[in-house]
């Protein structure tokens, strides 16, 4: 489904991603590790429009996206849970959800997607008229996730979902993730918690420094002494 050839990203004279090349085929879930500063959320934007590329080419279902706008590429399919969830706090969570959906028309499809969302995530249902900044980290990310996926994705980008979670929550995130992946979306799942990619995805990456250092099956993640040195530094 996603491509990714020879990406280089730069922010003026700062080269952040270096010739990064990784596949993420149709219907998977693959993991894209690394450390602070290693270079993941610029990937992640960079897949979104969000940052332009420098060089090299982002093949999603066999046509170049590289260098699309945001708005071309979620209508395309290709849509992030980003970083930190960033939530519209004054928001209530029914008019975040709305607002993933604002590329579409097909206002009776939006309804259904939304009790979808919420059968997913029933916590949701009782805290529609909340502004969403009112709740919980682990209720953001819902929020955030739920209002990814009114835009209907074929290929959903997470950034860091267990960050700042209590393990608990986490566990329950990991839960989520699988049951997206079997409802068809194919996800890149950027993170740095290591269990947590293991649990979930059938391939991975670690990003360091703007370059792929390691890459193979995530179930060997835990134990591999190419990503303790690559990943943790020794």
């Amino acid at each position: 489904m996603l491509e990714v050839r020879h990406l280089k990203v730069s922010y003026g004279l700062t080269q952040v991603l270096h010739d990064v090349s990784f596949d993420v085929p149709d219907g998977k879930i693959v993991a894209m590790l690394g450390g602070n500063g290693s270079g993941k959320t610029t990937l992640l934007n960079t897949l979104t429009g969000l940052v332009k590329p420098a060089g090299g080419s982002v093949m999603f279902e066999n046509a170049e996206c590289a260098g699309l706008s945001a708005y071309d590429l979620v209508r395309r399919g290709i849509v992030q849970v980003p970083q930190g969830r960033d939530v519209w706090p004054s928001m209530s969570v029914e008019d975040n959800l709305f607002l993933g959906a604002v590329t579409r028309h097909d206002r009776a499809e939006i309804r259904k997607d939304q009790a979808n969302v919420l059968e997913l995530f029933p916590k949701l249902m009782p805290k529609l008229r909340r502004a969403a900044g009112s709740l919980s980290g682990g209720e953001q990310q819902m929020v955030a996730i739920g209002r990814a996926l009114m835009a209907r994705p074929r290929y959903l980008l997470m950034d860091e979902p267990s960050a700042g979670l209590a393990p608990a929550i986490v566990s329950d995130m990991v839960d989520t993730i699988l049951a997206l992946n079997e409802r068809g979306l194919t996800i890149l799942l950027v993170e740095q918690n290591i269990g947590v990619a293991a649990a979930v995805a059938e391939h991975a990456h670690v990003l360091q420094n703007g370059e792929i250092a390691f890459s193979g099956p995530a179930a060997g993640l835990l134990d591999d002494p190419a990503v303790l040195r690559s990943y943790l530094g020794r």
